[in-house]
């Protein structure tokens, strides 16, 4: 038991060490806050297709959203009559309720 908590230990202050050397968090441009706040009021996501057509979101900043964390994304296969589509849902992630949170 000795031995992992001393292992816990060293992996707590690596983390602060690496924590300390991050540099500081830029504010979210007001097209991605805009997007995030959409994404907040969806509880289950939104369609990707009606983010970029239907609200104007280029997808190159929804992926970006994705990369650093902010939102996920899923792919999904719905019905449409007797046809299977295969779909995109994007919901909005912890991190992404907090950076609108602050």
């Amino acid at each position: 038991m000795h031995c992992c908590r001393t292992y816990a230990a060293q992996r707590r202050a690596a983390a602060a060490t690496c924590q300390s050397k991050r540099p500081a968090k830029r504010p979210l441009s007001a097209e991605r806050r805009r997007a995030l706040e959409l994404l907040a009021s969806s509880r289950h996501g939104v369609n990707e297709e009606m983010l970029v057509h239907g609200h104007g979101f280029s997808r190159r900043m929804l992926a970006v959203l994705v990369r650093v964390g902010l939102a996920a994304s899923e792919r999904a296969v719905m019905m449409a009559g007797n046809k299977p589509v295969e779909v995109i849902r994007v919901r909005i992630a912890d991190a992404g309720l907090r950076a609108i949170e602050s």
